[in-house]
C-alpha cells in the first residue's frame, strides 16, 4: 500500500531556540549525539503527550520520563542516558524555554521579614551563567596522576534511586520502634545500610575518574580496577580525590538565586533546582 506524506507536516512543531551545550558536545561517547556543523542543537518545544510523561510519578521516579522528553525535543540527542550531568541542566532549561518561554515565576519568603513574594526569572540568565568546568586538568598524588569526568544521566539516576531506597529504609526503621526484636532489626538493618551507602559512594567516585596513569607510562582505566583501588587505598588519597570531584561538580551545578526583598530590602540566595515534575509543572 502507497503512503502518502502527511498534508498537515507544513504545521508540525518547528525547533524553537538552538542550544550550545557547554560541554560543547566533549564527554558524549560515539553514537549518543548527533552534533550540527555549527555544535547548535534545535530543541523543540514540548508536545501534550510530552507534558502528560512528565507528570507520571515511575516515569520520573527512574528517569524515564526525562529520556523520553529530552529524545521528543532535542532529536539530534540519540541517547539521553549517556548526557554527561554537566549538560543535563542547560538541556531542561532549554525545553522549557521552547515551550513556554523565557520568563518563570519562582516563589520565595524572606529569611529577615518573612514576607512571601514571586520573583520573575529571566531562564535566559540562567542558561548564560551554565558551564562546564574544567576536566582536562588532572590531580597528581605521588607517582598517580588521576583525570576525572562528569556522571552521566544514567549513573545519576541510579546513585538517586539507590540513595531514596535508603530512605525508604530509614522510615521503616522509625516506625518499627517498640516492635518486638527492634532493637536487633534496627541494628541489623543500619549494618546493612551503611554498607550501602559506603559502595554506593565507592562506585559514584570510581566512575568519575576517566583514567589513573602510573608514573606517566602506565594507564589504567578499567572501571572494576579502579574501583578496587579506591577500596583498598589510603585514605588520605581518597579524600583528595573526592574533594576534587566535588569541586569540579559544583563548578558545574546552578548557582543560587540572589534576591531583595521588595518589603525589607533584604538581599538574601535561594537555591535553585531543577525537579522535572515541578520545573515544568509551574508553567502549565
Amino acid at each position: 500500500m502507497e503512503t502518502t506524506e502527511n498534508p498537515l507536516k507544513q504545521y508540525f512543531r518547528q525547533p524553537a531556540i538552538y542550544l550550545r551545550l557547554p560541554s560543547n558536545g566533549l564527554g558524549w561517547p560515539n553514537g549518543s549525539i548527533e552534533m550540527t556543523q555549527n555544535r547548535e542543537l534545535p530543541v523543540y518545544p514540548m508536545t501534550a503527550i510530552d507534558e502528560i510523561t512528565y507528570r507520571t510519578p515511575d516515569a520520573l521516579y527512574n528517569g524515564e520520563a526525562v529520556i523520553s522528553v529530552i529524545k521528543s525535543c532535542v532529536p539530534n540527542i540519540i541517547n539521553p542516558w549517556y548526557c554527561p550531568v554537566v549538560d543535563l541542566d542547560a538541556i531542561l532549561v532549554a525545553i522549557r524555554i521552547a515551550s513556554y518561554g523565557h520568563s518563570m515565576d519562582i516563589g520565595t519568603k524572606c529569611p529577615s521579614c518573612e514576607d512571601e513574594n514571586e520573583f520573575g526569572l529571566d531562564l535566559r540568565t540562567v542558561m548564560d551563567n551554565l558551564k562546564s568546568a574544567d576536566y582536562s586538568k588532572s590531580l597528581t598524588i605521588g607517582d598517580l596522576e588521576f583525570f576525572m569526568r562528569p556522571l552521566n544521566y544514567k549513573e545519576v539516576t541510579d546513585n538517586s534511586q539507590t540513595q531514596f531506597e535508603q530512605q525508604k529504609t530509614a522510615q521503616m526503621l522509625a516506625q518499627s520502634e517498640g516492635t518486638e526484636n527492634a532493637e536487633e532489626i534496627r541494628a541489623r538493618t543500619l549494618n546493612d545500610m551503611m554498607k550501602k551507602i559506603v559502595e554506593v559512594t565507592v562506585s559514584a567516585l570510581a566512575h568519575s575518574i576517566s583514567e589513573i596513569r602510573i608514573g606517566g607510562t602506565t594507564s589504567v582505566t578499567e572501571p572494576a580496577h579502579i574501583e578496587e583501588f579506591l577500596r583498598e587505598a589510603d585514605r588520605n588519597v581518597f579524600n583528595r580525590v573526592k574533594e576534587r570531584v566535588l569541586e569540579l561538580r559544583q563548578e558545574s551545578e546552578l548557582q543560587p538565586l540572589r534576591i531583595k526583598c521588595p518589603g525589607c530590602e533584604n538581599e538574601y540566595t535561594q537555591e535553585f533546582t531543577l525537579d522535572m515534575s515541578r520545573f515544568f509543572a509551574s508553567a502549565s
